[in-house]
């Protein structure tokens, strides 16, 4: 029989209106798995109390509302540690705010709260979401449930392991260059980024404005919209969210045109990865869907964009950060020593080197030659890919060039940053993004999740969780 804590949201929300199963079960089969594995994966850098008032108004609810109340009710749920829950500590996975107690709720944190869901604990990141492998922690690396000598992927790992190992049924992550699509794909789950504004910012602890968004790491596609529409909408805290009528309706067909952009493939991707891809889409045109061969030339430099944009977004959101108005404060002999200590003891190697690489892209006598050249590379990008969904109605790729590696391998920052290639330009653009679970490949013996990486025009969501459910179908999920 399936633990309770294995189940989808999905399976779980049945047996909870059934009464086969109860809230307390529940809660307490997800908060007894993860404080047995945690100590091995690092996934949690807290596991909260039950909170018995929550658990009791959810069961409730669910007595009371039957199949009318929300999906979510009952169901809980692991949150990244960048992302404010009121009372909880919400550090970043950071030094510098390692002692801050959130004094509100997220606005994705309100939504969840009304729908009835519960919190199970905060995940282990990559400071400041600075990373791809939740090895940038100040609380320790956390390891992969599928291997655990190699990275789960990141900045949102910790989520992503939290899901994947069944602690939590699933989780809320944060992407700014594919922090939540490339974790889930090293673990072997659902990710989602979606399209910018979709889903408040408010009460999210900010790396890239323009490029942050909140979003689930899930079991299943269907979990992952569940969680999606729960957390959607506009909010008057942030100014940045969209109303639903900006951007045309594209209501997903039957069998859809599939953008494949060859030439992107041709370097860099490991064989076995290629040939997963490539079997995934044979899945698809046996189901009924067409190929399409694009051009995208621009998306060769998006990476580069990337890391002239986001460091120099790093650098304006973390200045507030000097322990003297926030953060940790370390005080030395003279007001300059007080700074330096704060920044160098409160921040991390690869925090400071994005903030310096940042700072310095913005400087009078740069900034015209970097930063805004990356910036009108970014409005080229949006139209390349507008062009290119007159075409087709998805773009996919693989996730990742590679599937995870070893703790430790990627000790050179510029090859740590290539595992973002096929992920940032979601991004740069605001389009939304899905990865899908598309196979496994061998690495020392072990079998490894590989993802599918799923692109489509702004708030067409619906169309990548069609064609999501249809990969998941194609493999037999």
């Amino acid at each position: 029989m399936t633990k309770p804590n294995e189940l989808t949201i999905a399976e779980a929300a049945s047996l909870l209106r059934a009464r086969e199963l109860s809230v307390r079960e529940l809660w307490d089969a997800c908060a007894e798995a993860s404080r047995a594995g945690n100590s091995e994966l690092n996934a949690f850098l807290e596991i909260f109390d039950a909170d018995d008032a929550a658990i009791a108004r959810a069961q409730e609810r669910i007595d009371t509302e039957g199949p009318a109340a929300p999906l979510l009710c009952g169901i809980p749920l692991a949150m990244k540690d960048n992302i404010l829950i009121e009372g909880k500590i919400a550090s970043a996975a950071s030094k510098m705010l390692g002692n801050y107690r959130a004094t509100y709720d997220a606005t994705v944190v309100k939504k969840l709260k009304q729908a009835g869901a519960l919190f199970l604990g905060r995940t282990n990141m990559d400071e400041f979401a600075m990373g791809s492998s939740t090895e940038h922690s100040a609380y320790g690396a956390t390891r992969n449930p599928h291997d655990t000598r190699r990275v789960p992927g990141g900045s949102s790992g910790g989520s992503a392991v939290a899901v994947a190992a069944h602690f939590a049924l699933a989780a809320l992550g944060s992407d700014t260059g594919g922090s939540i699509r490339q974790p889930a794909a090293h673990t072997g789950i659902v990710g989602l980024k979606p399209t910018y504004g979709a889903v408040s910012r408010s009460g999210l602890i900010a790396m890239g404005s323009s490029l942050d968004q909140i979003g689930p790491l899930a079991k299943t596609v269907g979990d992952a919209r569940a969680l999606s529409e729960a957390i959607s909408g506009r909010d008057p805290l942030d100014a940045t969210t969209i109303p639903d009528s900006l951007y045309p309706v594209r209501p997903p067909k039957e069998h859809m045109r599939i953008g494949v952009p060859r030439r992107l493939l041709g370097e860099g991707v490991d064989t076995d990865m290629r040939a997963a891809f490539d079997a995934a889409l044979e899945g698809l045109v046996e189901a009924g869907h067409t190929l399409i061969d694009i051009e995208l030339p621009m998306s060769a430099y998006a990476l580069a964009a990337y890391y002239v944009i986001m460091p120099a977004e790093v650098s304006t959101n973390l200045a507030r950060l000097d322990g003297i108005r926030y953060g940790l404060p370390e005080r030395g002999e003279t007001l300059l020593d007080d700074y330096l200590l704060s920044r160098t003891n409160g921040f991390g190697e690869e925090t400071r080197r994005r903030i310096l690489l940042g700072t310095f892209v913005l400087s009078s006598g740069y900034i015209d030659a970097y930063y805004r050249k990356a910036d009108a590379a970014r409005g080229v990008l949006r139209r390349e890919y507008g062009d290119a969904f007159a075409k087709a109605d998805v773009i996919a790729f693989p996730t990742t060039p590679s599937p995870a590696f070893a703790l430790g391998e990627k000790n050179d920052p510029l090859s740590m940053y290539l595992e973002d290639i096929f992920t940032v330009t979601a991004n740069l653009t605001g389009m939304p993004a899905l990865s899908v679970p598309m196979g496994t490949v061998k690495r020392e013996g072990k079998k490894l999740p590989v993802g599918m990486h799923l692109t489509a025009p702004h708030q067409a969501e619906n169309v990548l969780f069609a064609l999501g459910a249809a990969v998941e179908k194609a493999r037999g999920r």
